[in-house]
């Protein structure tokens, strides 16, 4: 039956009253960084470069040994990963999982491009190296193919957003997925391909896998109706799963003119046009109010000097709710808006429209 004994006992409320106020956690993870009872932690087991164009950011591939609390996670799902960079607080920030469906305890893999701007991806693929112990999450999100795959799926993807689709099609190859699958991905040249020699591979094989590498600098098709007509005939009722930068989600929704059959991620916000900018915004807790400016209310917020906890910033991970008391707020990335007083809101994409009074 595989029962586990130690962890039922590690977990227990008498072993957590013994370790209070620490945790039981601290205390195994001073004597091996992979026992835990309750968090979850990996040791990086390898680092890959995919990509590495000079003057442009690297990408590579980070191979991860969770601890045995990981529950795994399914294709197109993403975690939080956190680091300690220079004895610093830990800095946390949201990476697609980019291999197949993990169980329990499993290796998996995420891979990303080394933002400039950023301390957690800059480290894990610049300075890291393997041995190097992270914290993470459970895996979230429902950006996820169904338990009964269809026959025709389509994946379209630009850039990094290649990730999540790319762990999809892992796991359709897995698990001998008899069906047909048209993977369309753009990338600015093919030196800036991530997974390039693996999709050379797939396309090569066949095996119902159509892959199509677009470089629209060099001439390729950019998205349109048209052009995806062609590639896929009635592609609005084909289910399709896209991710990518806001500008190329924006055209592919255009493309499908709200068809139920399109799943979105953006893999980063777009951001608001300002036409909202009428109002003010009050931050309750701070005790502070400024004119709206209609950006998303966690950089208002940062505008003011306030540091609201936050980790992925494009409404993926839930680390940045907060209740809005009143006014009316638009999701930057779906464009709905809700006047619903005392209602939960994830900061980074919520633009608020005319007044609002949030509790920060």
């Amino acid at each position: 039956m595989g029962l586990d004994l130690p962890g039922t006992i590690l977990r227990s409320r008498a072993v957590a009253a013994l370790a209070f106020p620490q945790g039981i956690d601290r205390y195994l993870e001073q004597v091996n960084p992979m026992w835990a009872a309750h968090e979850v932690r990996a040791r990086i087991v390898d680092i890959r470069r995919e990509v590495d164009v000079p003057g442009h950011p690297p990408v590579a591939t980070i191979t991860l040994q969770p601890t045995s609390t990981w529950r795994g996670h399914r294709a197109g799902q993403h975690v939080q990963l956190g680091v300690e960079v220079d004895g610093a607080r830990r800095t946390t920030r949201v990476f697609t999982i980019s291999s197949p469906d993990s169980r329990q305890g499993d290796r998996f893999t995420v891979t990303m491009r080394a933002n400039p701007g950023g301390v957690v991806s800059r480290f894990l693929v610049e300075r890291a190296a393997p041995g190097t112990m992270v914290h993470l999450s459970q895996a979230q999100g429902d950006f996820v193919l169904p338990d009964r795959v269809p026959e025709h799926v389509l994946f379209i993807s630009g850039g990094s957003g290649i990730t999540p689709v790319m762990s999809m099609l892992r796991s359709l190859q897995r698990r001998t997925h008899r069906g047909q699958v048209t993977f369309l991905h753009y990338a600015q040249s093919p030196e800036h391909q991530i997974f390039a020699e693996e999709l050379d591979e797939v396309r090569r094989s066949g095996h119902g896998i159509d892959v199509h590498l677009l470089h629209p600098e060099q001439g390729d098709p950019n998205l349109s109706p048209a052009y995806l007509e062609r590639l896929v005939p009635g592609y609005r009722d084909v289910p399709t799963w896209a991710c990518g930068p806001a500008p190329m989600i924006e055209a592919v929704r255009a493309a499908y003119d709200e068809s139920p059959a399109l799943r979105v991620e953006y893999f980063q916000p777009p951001r608001t046009s300002g036409t909202s900018a009428a109002g003010d915004v009050a931050f309750t807790k701070a005790g502070l109010e400024a004119p709206n400016t209609g950006a998303p209310l966690l950089e208002q917020a940062e505008a003011l000097g306030l540091s609201p906890e936050f980790g992925c910033r494009m409404g993926i991970c839930f680390s940045c709710t907060a209740l809005k008391k009143a006014g009316t707020v638009k999701n930057v990335l779906t464009g709905e808006e809700s006047s619903s007083a005392e209602e939960e809101i994830r900061v980074c994409v919520s633009a608020p429209v005319g007044d609002c009074v949030v509790e920060l």
